[in-house]
């Protein structure tokens, strides 16, 4: 079977979705397909809090079919083959759908693969993720009884990549409450330079590690987990990183290789390591990373003039964010209806906006708005809400996370307004 789409959208996510329905609203009558295998659509920012005990799960989701607009048609299948020099695309079980103009916006998939051991340490619920399982993580936390509860990331993209300090930050809160705060190690370990990348944020993120005693390890990469010792190894990168101080039970060397720390844990959070989908990957389509080749500024693929690429599977330099989608899709819909009418591209350019919300405690946050150049560019609106430096914990901002977010992405950006 082959059908034809004037438009079709690959992947039915925040991205998806809202792409179709903006250019709706623009033209009701362009003939728009989308192609989504799922049943569930997730609001995935709110996880965080699940995995705190401040949000429920079952308000995380919504079915797909109240979603996807109407006045397109839905593929319930998946992509398997992008072939762009037929403009088609085959899928699982419908066979090839062809196109004038296709929107790549599937996201991005879990890949614990890459790293040693933690297939079987997820699998055996001795390391825990809210990428994968928030109320599983709320239920290790609650039941921690110590002493070393460990918080890392991999060295690959990953979307929302504040998302696991976060966690960290809940969590030593959580211990804080309890009077735990004295019998546990919060160790929290990057592969990063810096706990985060924009300098005012930077700064207040180092506040909050040093009130909750949290051991920052900068320059760490997973890779390996031994789940039968619950140990954790990383690769230390900096030279200068002084590896014996780590906590009192970590070991400075492993195999007698000098680069190499070995740290015990009897909590481990993950964020597990992320790449594009393997049609994406393997493709023409991708770059050298494995990500969507799409130019930074107009989301228009670099070789393919018809093809643009939009979300967490874009090879673009910033953070893979529903608050970067929400600026991008603007960038696209003007351009593939501007090539439809008038055979050019339009003049709106993605400046790489994303948004952070860092939870930093229970009734505590600080949001990180930053572009391509890592500049803090916080929104004005903030000020209606008597926020004037973002850059700073405030109990308003929690609210905001905790019901203004959730509210504005139904109501708003699901349904093509924008905000």
């Amino acid at each position: 079977m082959t059908t034809h789409h004037q438009i079709l959208i690959v992947g039915g996510g925040t991205a998806g979705i809202m792409t179709a329905t903006q250019l709706l609203k623009r033209d009701k009558n362009l003939n728009i397909g989308i192609i989504e295998p799922s049943e569930k659509h997730y609001y995935q920012p709110a996880w965080t809090l699940v995995a705190g005990g401040a949000y429920k799960f079952k308000n995380t989701w919504r079915f797909m079919a109240d979603l996807i607009p109407e006045k397109t048609t839905w593929v319930k299948d998946y992509a398997i083959v992008i072939n762009p020099e037929n403009n088609s695309v085959t899928t699982e079980s419908n066979g090839v759908i062809t196109y004038n103009y296709l929107v790549i916006a599937p996201g991005l998939i879990m890949a614990p693969e890459l790293i040693e051991g933690l297939p079987e340490a997820i699998d055996k619920g001795v390391a825990c993720s809210i990428y994968i399982d928030p109320e599983y993580v709320w239920s290790s936390i609650r039941n921690f009884k110590g002493k070393n509860a460990v918080f890392t990331q991999p060295a690959t993209p990953i979307k929302c990549g504040g998302a696991p300090q976060k966690i960290a930050y809940l969590t030593a809160d959580y211990f804080k409450r309890k009077k735990l705060q004295n019998t546990v190690n919060i160790t929290f370990a990057t592969p990063g330079s810096v706990i985060f990348g924009v300098e005012p944020i930077k700064k207040t993120l180092m506040k909050v590690i040093k009130r909750y005693g949290i051991d920052f390890k900068p320059f760490y990469t997973l890779y390996k987990i031994d789940s039968e010792n619950k140990i954790i190894y990383f690769k230390n990168n900096s030279p200068d990183e002084n590896k014996c101080i780590i906590n009192k039970d970590a070991t400075s060397t492993t195999n007698n290789n000098p680069e190499t720390i070995a740290i015990p844990f009897d909590l481990l959070h993950i964020a597990p390591p992320q790449t594009a989908p393997k049609f994406i990957k393997d493709s023409i389509l991708a770059n050298k990373e494995g990500w969507l080749d799409v130019d930074h500024y107009s989301l228009q693929h670099n070789k393919f003039i018809n093809i643009f690429g939009v979300g967490d599977v874009a090879g673009l330099p910033t953070a893979k964010t529903g608050a970067a989608i929400r600026k991008q899709v603007p960038v696209i819909v003007d351009n593939i209806l501007l090539l439809l009418r008038q055979n050019k591209l339009g003049v709106k350019s993605y400046n790489g906006y994303s948004s952070c919300p860092l939870v930093t405690g229970y009734g505590k946050m600080v949001l990180a708005e930053f572009d391509y150049k890592s500049q803090f560019v916080p929104d004005p609106k903030l000020k209606r809400m008597f926020i004037f430096d973002s850059s700073k914990e405030h109990w308003r901002l929690w609210v905001f996370k905790k019901i203004g977010l959730p509210y504005l992405y139904w109501n708003k950006m699901m349904k093509g307004k924008n905000i």
